[in-house]
């Protein structure tokens, strides 16, 4: 484990990226545990508002972001400094992605079935870091020998057409499968190849004279929904609490 811990770890220099993601993980669980205590009137926890002003955290958040990566910017890549610019930066991160619903919306969506969309972007940034943490580049750059990664034209041709397949997984509506294809082409790869997304800019431009497969590629989205949309939703619900039915409430209880 030692071994591994500094073949993997302290050599490439990857111990701030560990903690941040340590710290984002961790901050986004205890924010979620803070602000479920909060809406069940449990605990010595309060909003924090400034008259009629409610404070949201993702303006700590943000502060603790800008000043955790500019600090790491001047700190260098070693030391205690950048490990500790990490952990404000991670900190400051989990915050802002934990209301990312909010910002994307400019409301106050926390406990809508809008505000689903920020425990989705935060798991997704985990695991999408995580693999850069196993070892995994952009565009599938680290599948490169070393020659090849001496030739500048291999490398752009690479990152130029793992780029072009992740765009068009990406406009068949396919975002997660887009995003994880950036570090793994060969997801990307299999979204591309695959029917699009009935409501897809790929499905509006180039199925709007296919009723074949505008039919099929409906067929298709109904059952991967029907298997998969229940249960990641209740994956969801787990993590950062189940939304309310009435929105008004939701707004109410934030």
């Amino acid at each position: 484990m030692g071994d591994w811990w500094q073949r993997n770890i302290i050599e490439p220099g990857k111990l701030p990226l560990l903690l941040a993601l340590t710290a984002f993980v961790v901050t986004f669980l205890v924010t979620r545990m803070i602000t479920r205590l909060i809406r069940a009137g449990k605990g010595p926890f309060r909003n924090i508002e400034t008259g009629a002003v409610h404070i949201h955290h993702v303006v700590p958040g943000v502060l603790l972001t800008v000043i955790g990566g500019f600090c790491a910017v001047a700190g260098g890549q070693r030391g205690f400094g950048s490990a500790a610019a990490a952990v404000v930066f991670g900190i400051g991160a989990g915050l802002v992605m934990d209301e990312f619903a909010l910002i994307l919306h400019l409301d106050d969506v926390y406990w809508t079935e809008a505000g689903r969309k920020s425990v989705e972007v935060v798991v997704l940034t985990a695991a999408v870091v995580g693999l850069f943490l196993l070892g995994y580049a952009p565009f599938g750059v680290n599948d490169l020998n070393d020659d090849e990664l001496q030739n500048r034209g291999t490398v752009l041709s690479t990152i130029f057409g793992n780029f072009l397949v992740a765009l068009i997984a990406l406009a068949k509506g396919k975002a997660r499968i887009a995003i994880f294809g950036l570090v793994i082409p060969f997801v990307a790869l299999f979204g591309a190849v695959r029917l699009a997304r009935p409501a897809s800019p790929w499905a509006k431009r180039f199925y709007r004279r296919r009723p074949r497969a505008r039919a099929k590629a409906q067929l298709r989205a109904y059952h991967h929904d029907k298997r998969w949309v229940g249960p990641s939703r209740k994956l969801q619900d787990w993590i950062g609490g189940a939304p309310d039915v009435d929105s008004a409430r939701a707004l109410e209880r934030r």
